[in-house]
């Protein structure tokens, strides 16, 4: 009798209004949420993004610029690393690095004394300590380390060439000439002009010395209806076997090879390509690397809404590797951005006959959710980190896919969000426990920074602030 009763009960709870009106998704969030610790390692998210201006003044700690979800927290490394500062890479190894080595995506601009603002800086993680290393690129964004030694920084322009680094810390090199990347240290120093002239962001370097990266192009730029950026590989003339550092740049897989762009299929047959062919199987047609871009758009490649940061997903172990960007969208035009990944299943192959990679949608944007810039995998969890390009930016941890039908994240929670609305969080990226994060709070307003303070200017250039997070748990 008891169990007809409660049978009753149940019944009628589920057919009340009250239940009728509630929306199962919004109890998914709410428990995902009260479930933080468990899936995100840290106690309880930030609900509402900041909204009241914070200017970036002197005396300030970690605490002032951010709000932070519970159970986290924040201190300055730094308010001495070049304006603008956007991503980083760390050195001499991800396992056991002693300097984040970090690109200034500022124009190339002559100081007042004489010298060009700095282009690639180090970052003493223990001391805070800044060193310029390069100087004289233009909008330099993408930085990665490569598994031979060496740093791989790229640049943010219709014309962006890519520059390999090595010995970092004691390199002190000035590009004379973009064009042709000659600079005053040139054994330390050199342009790699067998990879694409793109505008670059994102970008992973494999061991072999296969490099897959986006062109950060909006449709339409050029003229209306002008595809977006496409995505590219640079296969190596002579893929990398050997382990361990190299002695000479010439030794780098970087030094030679061939370049193609991804060309999106609708068909499992063929290759079949225009509007509505963004997801599915994929091959890589043959470009140019010194006209990548138009060669990319008569060819027929694939292009996106801006795509900006890249990277390879660490926890994936099937065949080739699984690499997944971010297209930033158009937020007024109710694009709220995305993150897409692709599974390589032969990176050394590139053949448009071959659909060799397969790519689709993984995280999805929203009103609350959108303009994605940056992104980072959390070492340890699988956790994707997508952070935003807009005032007020928020860092959004998502979930990897699980064990349900879909194929997308389980779900995302925000982090953390900045106070100051001239600036946007960037460089977001973990040691290699997953428990440390670093973030660049790029190109505040300096105006309030006077000559003597803590942010001051450094050589007559503005100033970012670097900021090291800690607290996070990562699950055994």
């Amino acid at each position: 009798m008891k169990k007809i009763l409660l049978g009753v009960a149940i019944a009628a709870s589920f057919s009340t209004p009250a239940f009728a009106a509630s929306d199962f998704g919004a109890k998914v969030e709410h428990l995902l949420k009260a479930q933080a610790f468990k899936y995100f390692g840290f106690v309880k998210p930030i609900t509402d993004s900041a909204s009241a201006q914070v200017d970036r003044v002197p005396g300030q700690n970690a605490n002032d610029l951010i709000k932070l979800a519970t159970g986290l927290h924040a201190t300055i490394l730094t308010r001495k690393a070049a304006h603008v500062s956007d991503m980083f890479a760390f050195w001499p190894s991800e396992e056991n690095p002693t300097h984040t080595i970090w690109c200034n995506e500022g124009g190339r601009v002559q100081l007042d004394n004489g010298k060009y603002n700095p282009s690639v800086q180090a970052i003493d993680l223990i001391s805070g300590e800044v060193t310029t290393i390069v100087r004289g690129m233009r909008s330099c964004d993408g930085i990665r380390l490569t598994s031979w030694g060496t740093i791989l920084a790229t640049e943010e322009r219709s014309d962006g060439g890519a520059y390999e680094i090595m010995d970092v810390l004691n390199t002190n090199a000035t590009i004379s000439d973009r064009a042709t990347g000659a600079n005053d240290d040139p054994a330390h120093v050199v342009k790699r002009t067998a990879l694409p002239m793109i505008s670059w962001e994102g970008l992973t370097v494999l061991d072999s010395g296969v490099v897959i990266a986006g062109d950060e192009w909006r449709p339409g730029t050029d003229a209306d209806d002008k595809d977006g950026g496409a995505m590219f590989k640079f296969v190596p003339e002579n893929p990398r076997s050997d382990s361990g550092v190299i002695s000479d740049l010439a030794q780098s897989p970087l030094a030679a090879g061939s370049v193609y762009a991804m060309q999106v299929s609708c068909k499992d047959s063929k290759q079949q390509f225009g509007q509505g062919c963004e997801i599915g199987n994929a091959g890589w047609v043959s470009v140019t690397a010194e006209n990548a871009r138009d060669d990319a758009d008569a060819a027929g490649a694939t292009g996106y809404y801006r795509p900006e940061d890249l990277h390879r997903d660490p926890a994936y172990d099937g065949t080739g590797v699984r690499f997944c960007w971010t297209n930033t969208g158009n937020e007024g035009a109710k694009n709220y951005a995305e993150v897409m990944c692709g599974v390589d299943s032969d990176p050394l192959l590139a053949d448009s006959d071959t659909r060799s990679v397969v790519v689709n949608r993984f995280v999805e944007g929203d009103s609350d959710f959108n303009s994605f810039d940056n992104l980072a995998f959390q070492p340890g969890t699988g956790n994707l980190y997508v952070i935003e390009d807009h005032p007020h930016g928020d860092i959004f941890a998502c979930l990897p896919d699980g064990k349900d039908r879909d194929i997308k994240s389980d779900g995302c929670v925000k982090v953390l969000s900045v106070k100051d609305a001239t600036a946007e969080p960037t460089g977001f990226g973990f040691s290699a426990d997953g428990k440390t994060a670093y973030l660049s709070i790029q190109h505040s307003d300096d105006s309030n920074c006077p000559a003597g303070s803590d942010c001051e200017d450094v050589d007559g250039y503005p100033t970012s602030d670097i900021i090291k997070i800690t607290g996070f748990k990562v699950p055994r």
